[in-house]
C-alpha cells in the first residue's frame, strides 16, 4: 500500500531530525568556533585547565650556569552540566503534516541548543580583567574603541588572532560611522573598503586585525547597554562532556515518539588578561 508508514520511512524521518539539528547547531553558534574547546574524558564532569604564567629570559655570561626558573601554572576549573529540549511527535501529526516534520524539529532543536551555548559564552565577555575595560554606559561603539582594545592586548603580548563580538545594535553605530565622509579613503574621497563592505553586505569584517562578529544572544540591560569584547580564543574555555546529540524513543501507548536533543558542557574564563570587555550603547 502506498500510504503505509514503514520502518524505512520512520528511519528517514529521524535521520532528517538528526542531520538538520546538527547542521543548524553548527551553523547557528557564533561563539563556539571563537573559543577554545576542551573535551572532558573519563569519569567526572569537571576539568582543570592549566593556565601558564609568562616566563622571562635574561642575558647569560659565557660558561655560566643558567638559574632555574620555576614554572607554576594556575588552573581554571570548568564544571559541565546538561542542557536539553524534548518534544513528542504523535503519529497523527507526523502522517498528516504537509511539511518535512523531521527537518523542522531538527532545525528548532539545533537553534535552541546553539542559542543556549552562545548565551552562556557571551555572558563571559564582561568577565575579563577589569583593568582592561573600555567603553561605558551610553558609549557608542567606534573604531577607536577597537584600536584601544587591540593596543591593550598587544601591549600584554597577547598573540593573534583577535576576535570581537558585539550585539547587532551595538555594531550599528560602528557601521554608520564607517560609511560617513570622516572615514572616507584619503585617495579620492571614496568610502573606505570596510565602509563599502558594510554598505553592500551589512557586515564589517575586520578592523585593526580584529575579526568582528555580531551576536544577538548578548544580553541588553535596562539602560540599553550591553557588554561585548575583544579577545583571544584562549581567553575563554568551553568544556564538553558530551557534544550535541539527538535521540528518539518510541511511546507506543501514546502513539508517538519522544525526540530529545541535549548537550553537556560548561564555560569559563581561562585568561582574563587575554580579553578586553567593551560596554557600549545598544539604543538605535
Amino acid at each position: 500500500m502506498a500510504n503505509e508508514t514503514t520502518s524505512s520511512t520512520l528511519s528517514e524521518l529521524f535521520t532528517n531530525i538528526t542531520q538538520e539539528a546538527i547542521f543548524t547547531f553548527q551553523e547557528t553558534s557564533v561563539m563556539r568556533p571563537l573559543v577554545t574547546t576542551y573535551p572532558i574524558s573519563g569519569s567526572g564532569k569537571t576539568i582543570e585547565v592549566p593556565v601558564y604564567p609568562t616566563i622571562s629570559a635574561s642575558a647569560v655570561n659565557e660558561a655560566s650556569d643558567l638559574s632555574n626558573t620555576a614554572v607554576n601554572p594556575t588552573s581554571a576549573t570548568i564544571t559541565a552540566s546538561e542542557v536539553g529540549v524534548m518534544t513528542t511527535l504523535t503519529d497523527l501529526a507526523r502522517d498528516s503534516a504537509s511539511r518535512n516534520v523531521g527537518a523542522d524539529i531538527g532545525k528548532l532543536f539545533g537553534e535552541a541548543i546553539a542559542k543556549k551555548v552562545d548565551t552562556d559564552l557571551a555572558g563571559l565577555l564582561d568577565d575579563f580583567a577589569s583593568a582592561n575595560d573600555q567603553g561605558g554606559a551610553g558609549t557608542e561603539l567606534t573604531a577607536e574603541l577597537l584600536f584601544k582594545a587591540q593596543a591593550i592586548l598587544r601591549s600584554a603580548n597577547v598573540p593573534a588572532p583577535y576576535y570581537a563580538v558585539f550585539h547587532p545594535k551595538a555594531t550599528f553605530n560602528l557601521k554608520k560611522t564607517l560609511t560617513q565622509p570622516a572615514y572616507a579613503n584619503a585617495t579620492g574621497g571614496a568610502i573606505s573598503q570596510v565602509g563599502d563592505e558594510a554598505l553592500r553586505n551589512g557586515y564589517i569584517g575586520r578592523i585593526a586585525g580584529i575579526d568582528i562578529f555580531e551576536n544577538a544572544n548578548i544580553a541588553i540591560d535596562a539602560y540599553d547597554d550591553s557588554f561585548g569584547g575583544v579577545f583571544h580564543p584562549q581567553s575563554i574555555g568551553l568544556a564538553l562532556k558530551e557534544d550535541f546529540k539527538v535521540e528518539t524513543q518510541r511511546d507506543a501507548s501514546l502513539r508517538g515518539t519522544e525526540i530529545v536533543a541535549s548537550i553537556t558542557y560548561g564555560v569559563g574564563v581561562l585568561k582574563d588578561t587575554y580579553g578586553v570587555s567593551v560596554k557600549t550603547d545598544t539604543a538605535l
